[in-house]
């Protein structure tokens, strides 16, 4: 379930096996992805609805107002990333927070995007002041995750946007702190709330504190 060039990746991190560990998403976590999205597929002719939260289903034509089909959603947001990945700006307090986290804990960034835009988004968050290793992935992030915390004997941490990553990671990775980050409330009035994070924002000024809490707990 995990692409080789994700297990390689890992592989070559070197992580303290007794320093905590935080596992971050990026797209709507870090970097802004649905204004960016948004402002790109308006030049296109489409617009996103907001009504469920998905994209399959949700890219829709102007004139008309018709779903473009799976196949070309997913050309489009392949041609997003190739174009706009080196461009996305960062989410308010995102940098600042996560340098203050990576003065206490080890912190990998964990993204599902194309493989060939890895090295754009490295150059895009060094852009920002972010440094740490990043792990592209496709498909789900609980493999990955396992794999991150394997061995480690301390607290591990994952920070995501997606209901069904933070469910599989609970699911399968019962020991990591889940942080449930819905930084768009279009989208988040749609997703239930789960009684097993151990935080859901929308707010890197509240889950700073209580990702350096939970850290800390050793």
């Amino acid at each position: 379930m995990m692409a080789d060039i994700t297990r390689e990746q890992i592989g070559a991190l070197r992580l303290h096996s007794r320093r905590p560990l935080v596992i971050c998403d990026v797209d709507e976590v870090v970097v802004h992805f649905t204004r960016d999205f948004e402002n790109y597929i308006a030049a296109l002719g489409l617009w996103l609805d907001a009504s469920s939260f998905a994209l399959n289903g949700n890219i829709r034509r102007t004139a008309g107002g018709t779903a473009i089909t799976p196949a070309e959603s997913a050309a489009l947001i392949e041609r997003f990333f190739a174009e706009r990945t080196l461009h996305m700006q960062p989410i308010d307090g995102a940098i600042e927070a996560l340098r203050g986290i990576g003065e206490r804990a080890e912190i990998v960034m964990l993204t599902n995007l194309p493989h060939q835009a890895g090295d754009d988004r490295r150059k895009n968050l060094a852009g920002h002041g972010l440094s740490y290793p990043v792990v592209t992935n496709t498909g789900p992030k609980w493999p990955a995750i396992k794999l991150l915390a394997e061995g480690l004997q301390a607290p591990v941490v994952f920070i995501d946007d997606s209901p069904g990553f933070i469910a599989s990671a609970y699911q399968h990775a019962p020991e990591v702190h889940l942080v449930h980050f819905l930084h768009d409330e279009r989208f988040a009035r749609h997703v239930e709330a789960f009684d097993f994070v151990s935080l859901r924002t929308a707010s890197w000024d509240e889950a700073l504190p209580h990702v350096l809490d939970l850290v800390a707990a050793n």
